[in-house]
């Protein structure tokens, strides 16, 4: 079989953008596979924004204790095998076929179970979750950082007993299978805290924070609060990046330097430096942590792949994505003009996000990302034409022309122009593709 061949296999089945409240699949195949989802101690990433960069951060710290790291997060930019990393590395395709190859005996006969009780065929992202599981059991790996998927309480990653539960901040996305309200979304998230686990909050919305508070003291748990016990005790802008100082549970951490942009990241960081603190129950080598942090990588955020004209990807796709990248962008960027590339997909607020992106831009190029949930490129643009009639705004329905159009805009106005995509993740790897840019660079 061949990589491609997967994907199509993949791509046959119910896809991750939707949710059905059953781990019932998940925990027949994995049982079948001989539990490899309990060979390894868990710290678990649950939220609506922040949870990639945050478990990617956790796990480069964990790595520069000297930890062999598995790291499974979601979606993917280019390749799949980016959803699934060994020691900060994304698996092969060789690696991730022949691992379907053992685990699709496993995998037909929990189908056929399913499909038999008037059931689905197992999720792209239930298969997905049980090779990572895989992987890291053959490899093995010392301690694997599992993001969640979507929600929490039904994703399929909650088969695991985590030892520490991080939950990211909580918005309002999903919402068709999560809930309309933030504190019914955060009863979702907040089904990944079982047993005897440490927690750490991020600092969160009030009526989230009340729910993630009451499930820990239902448990006997009790959390480790941003804002509390934790927190980001200064911030300074530095060149390709922040220097920060985090106060955690159990040390001071002062002169980190981070390597990505935006005051969210500042406090993703703090949320990892508490995880590592929890799971190793002690306080962290300074040197240690500088060290993960200077080398963590999370593709797709504010990623500049481009100069002259400057061309930043992000993956924001929600108002609190949007938010924060326009921040970013006010605070770390002098362009004299952004032309801002837009595309999203069915079942987020693009009202939302429109709003708070298009104050920060000169002109707008709509387009549809390659995906079948996309929202058409004039549906689109008759949403943003209706948050403002005086921005200039472009169609153009494929994204390659969306970004050369995008890129003619910068390079006929006078001054320090810049093109920025966003709006999904899809339309990101997109863009990847397109300016044959590596979401990934070199590990170190």
């Amino acid at each position: 079989m061949t990589a491609d061949a997967l994907w199509e296999e993949l791509q046959s089945r119910w896809p991750e953008s939707q949710l059905e409240p059953s781990l019932a699949r998940i925990a027949s195949v994995v049982t079948l596979m001989g539990d490899p989802h309990r060979v390894f101690p868990v710290i678990q990433v649950a939220g609506t924004n922040g949870k990639s960069s945050t478990s990617r951060m956790t796990e480069s710290i964990l790595r520069a204790y000297g930890l062999r790291t598995g790291l499974f997060t979601s979606p993917h930019l280019v390749r799949i095998g980016e959803r699934i990393c060994l020691d900060g590395i994304p698996v092969s395709d060789e690696r991730l076929v022949a691992t379907w190859q053992e685990a699709e005996p496993c995998i037909r006969v929990v189908d056929a179970q399913s499909q038999a009780d008037g059931g689905p065929r197992m999720s792209f992202f239930e298969v997905l979750t049980a090779l990572a599981f895989a992987i890291f059991a053959d490899a093995p790996v010392d301690v694997a950082v599992i993001e969640v998927g979507m929600g929490g309480t039904w994703d399929a990653t909650n088969v695991v007993d985590a030892q520490v539960c991080i939950v990211t901040p909580i918005g309002l996305d999903h919402m068709e299978y999560l809930g309309e309200t933030i504190a019914a979304i955060a009863g979702e998230k907040a089904g990944i805290v079982t047993g005897d686990a440490d927690v750490v909050l991020a600092e969160q919305p009030r009526e989230a924070g009340e729910v993630l508070q009451e499930r820990c003291a239902m448990l006997g748990l009790t959390p480790q609060r941003e804002g509390i016990e934790f927190a980001v005790t200064d911030r300074v802008v530095a060149v390709g990046g922040q220097m920060i100082g985090v106060r955690g549970t159990r040390g001071v951490y002062s002169d980190l330097f981070l390597p990505l942009l935006g005051d969210h990241q500042s406090h993703n960081a703090a949320c990892a430096i508490a995880g590592v603190e929890s799971f190793l129950h002690q306080p962290l080598d300074i040197d240690l942590v500088r060290d993960g942090l200077a080398q963590v990588v999370v593709p797709g955020r504010l990623q500049m792949v481009r100069q002259g004209p400057a061309v930043i990807i992000d993956a924001a796709h929600n108002p609190h994505g949007a938010a924060a990248l326009a921040s970013s962008v006010q605070q770390y960027y002098a362009f004299d003009s952004i032309i801002a590339v837009v595309g999203m997909l069915q079942g987020k607020d693009a009202l939302g996000f429109l709003e708070i992106l298009m104050p920060v831009i000169d002109e707008l190029v709509i387009t549809a990302p390659q995906s079948p949930r996309a929202i058409a490129a004039d549906e689109l643009a008759a949403i943003a034409e209706s948050v403002s009639g005086v921005l200039p705004i472009s169609v153009v329905a494929s994204v390659p022309d969306a970004i050369d159009t995008a890129i003619g805009i910068a390079e006929s106005r006078p001054g320090v122009s810049a093109v920025i995509i966003a709006g999904s993740f899809v339309l990101a790897g997109d863009a990847m593709r397109v300016l044959d840019a590596a979401p990934w660079r070199d590990a170190p």
